[in-house]
């Protein structure tokens, strides 16, 4: 046994089941830190399931910081398979890794979305259960138990997470992302007749509601740009014609994820002509890249294209009802918004071609 956890220890991505084990050990190793801690900190207390110095707060903000860790250290641990397997054919024979390196923003986004995306999980989860056990307090000695073993149950999903991110899971992280942070910033925002105004109110007041829309936009416009880097690389061009228009794509999807960072960068309230420049030019940018994909990626699928030809056909309409006073601004943004990420995610699920990467260094940190 020791003899195989030696070889595991040195070894950690070998293979899909050692990759398996190490999100064991993994979360093993945080169950047996965390719930001492966490009883010493509780001790002689009786905490409410949510709300400030709740155990639901607690929980996800320890898990929220480990998650952050653990996908880094994910990487880190597919950098050093691909560095050992070099010419082998364990570890490049996946058809849905990423292709290409992720970069250092690409990793430091992605492990603030999963902080993020297990932080609000977890406080939403709380505050549900809070509504079924209503005044009910946790004592210490279960509080730490189920903190340990919900920070592990959380190590081990984002170690798996980490080490397997493929096209498919990136598209899942930015939808669940993107959920979640608007939410949180609605459920959050000071004034709750925002969307009178516009979605950009959210972004305008200094508490915690602005902080948690303009983040989300920032971290969110990140993920985009890994995906017009990891997305097109996926897809068959043969011709110089079709690699000038994958490059073209990609330079679009990259485009618009540096604008909708820009909106978040931007406060409406702060810097108004940039602000709605970026949001302008977000709109135009979609409407190019649906407009001209079909010429530039012959290979995408062609309900996909139709698909965009509806999304923009509906901007339109949207645009037009807002125009004579038939839909607030928050309604056609909203609309517009989440066409456009719906767009997106699907664009990452369908246009690649399957083959597998013949080069595995090429999954590396």
């Amino acid at each position: 046994m020791s003899t195989s956890i030696t070889r595991l220890l040195r070894h950690p991505a070998a293979n899909t089941q050692s990759l398996e084990s190490v999100a064991l050990l993994i979360a093993g190793a945080v169950f047996v830190v965390v719930a001492p801690v966490s009883w010493l900190l509780y001790r002689d207390s009786e905490l409410p399931i949510s709300g400030p110095g709740s155990l639901g707060q607690a929980i996800a903000i320890t898990a929220a910081v480990v998650a952050a860790a653990v996908f880094v250290f994910g990487r880190a641990v597919v950098a050093t398979r691909a560095s050992r397997s070099t010419g082998s054919a364990t570890s490049g024979d996946d058809p849905t890794e990423l292709r290409g390196r992720l970069r250092w923003f690409d990793v430091a986004a992605l492990a603030i979305a999963h902080a993020v995306v297990v932080l609000l999980g977890w406080t939403g989860l709380a505050s549900v259960l809070s509504l079924s056990f209503v005044d009910a307090v946790v004592f210490a000695v279960p509080a730490a138990a189920l903190t340990g073993v919900a920070v592990a149950l959380t190590a081990y999903a984002v170690f798996l997470s980490s080490v397997h991110m493929n096209p498919l899971l990136l598209s899942l992280v930015l939808a669940v992302f993107l959920v979640l942070g608007a939410l949180a910033s609605m459920l959050s925002a000071s004034d709750p007749y925002w969307w009178k105004m516009n979605l950009s109110s959210l972004g305008m007041t200094d508490d915690i509601s602005a902080l948690a829309f303009n983040l989300t936009l920032i971290i969110a416009g990140v993920l985009v740009t890994t995906i017009a880097h990891y997305a097109v690389a996926s897809i068959t061009a043969v011709t110089p014609k079709e690699v000038k228009g994958r490059r073209k794509v990609t330079a679009l999807l990259a485009l618009l994820g540096i604008l909708l960072a820009c909106v978040g960068v931007f406060p409406v309230d702060e810097y108004l002509h940039a602000h709605n420049l970026a949001a302008t030019g977000m709109a135009i940018v979609f409407t190019v890249l649906v407009l001209a994909l079909h010429r530039w990626l012959p290979s995408a699928p062609r309900p996909f294209v139709i698909l965009g030809y509806v999304d923009v056909a509906v901007i339109v309409v949207m645009a037009v009802f807002f125009i004579n006073g038939y839909y607030n601004l928050t309604a056609v943004e909203l609309v517009v918004a989440v066409l456009v990420f719906s767009w997106v995610i699907v664009f990452l699920r369908n246009p690649g071609d399957p083959s597998p990467d013949p080069d595995p260094a090429t999954n590396a940190l």
